[in-house]
């Protein structure tokens, strides 16, 4: 069985890669470059993509500089930084990139349907869908019904099935269920502020630290800092 994965480099992709590869499927990765900020985390996609041994491994390049709204890909928008879990959780950050995953997930769609996938792996989680309506389970539902009324695939045969193995996990159940998979989470990356050592007091970073704290683990990513705020 074929499925795209949609990997980042992030901890999330990553297990949703290394669970996908468990089950059984042939991976083919598809990350993107649309001149992100953290652009950094390109690398630790490939990375991650030549270690687990996927049968391809696609970049995606476009520009969503070009109309911005994020903290992401408008570098005039401040990266929240410091911030409390709790402050986190109260309003759509301003890390939300419009569309992004209707975007990724219609990328995942037409590669999907060109190699005949019968699986888009995706790791939107439980933390996700609290802060970014394109993380939800409603979200997802609809889009697999784009993927079904969309494709020759859906209206001639069996539409491609988006997968969320992550989706009711929270960051700490993800550390987890990656260390059982055996994610080298050394060579993946979470960071937003775009540097080349994670900076550790970005939302991204603080969520990632806060995790591996609760469970009594020490990330072997470098980080500038490692204080959890509380």
């Amino acid at each position: 069985m074929k499925g795209v994965i949609l990997l980042s480099g992030g901890l999330d992709s990553s297990t949703v890669l290394y669970q996908a590869l468990a089950d059984g499927v042939d991976c083919y990765a598809l990350s993107f470059d649309y001149q992100q900020r953290h652009r950094r985390e390109l690398d630790a996609a490939a990375a991650i993509a030549k270690v687990a041994g996927v049968k391809e491994h696609q970049v995606i390049s476009f520009d969503l500089r070009l109309w911005g709204g994020s903290a992401l890909t408008d570098t005039t928008i401040e990266l929240p930084c410091d911030r409390s879990l709790a402050e986190m959780s109260q309003n759509i950050p301003v890390t939300y990139v419009p569309a992004r995953n209707t975007i990724f997930l219609s990328f995942a769609l037409a590669y999907g349907e060109a190699i005949n996938a019968q699986l888009v792996y995706i790791g939107v989680n439980a933390l996700d869908y609290s802060g970014y309506p394109d993380c939800r389970p409603d979200y997802i539902q609809a889009m697999q019904e784009v993927f079904r009324l969309g494709t020759k695939q859906g209206r001639e045969g069996e539409p491609i099935k988006i997968l969320t193995p992550l989706i009711n996990l929270k960051k700490t159940e993800i550390i987890q269920l990656g260390n059982n998979l055996g994610v080298p989470w050394e060579k993946t990356w979470s960071c937003y502020a775009g540097e080349e050592i994670a900076c550790g007091v970005c939302d991204s970073c603080q969520l990632r630290l806060a995790a591996f704290a609760e469970l009594g683990l020490k990330d072997p990513l470098g980080y500038r800092s490692v204080e959890v705020r509380e």
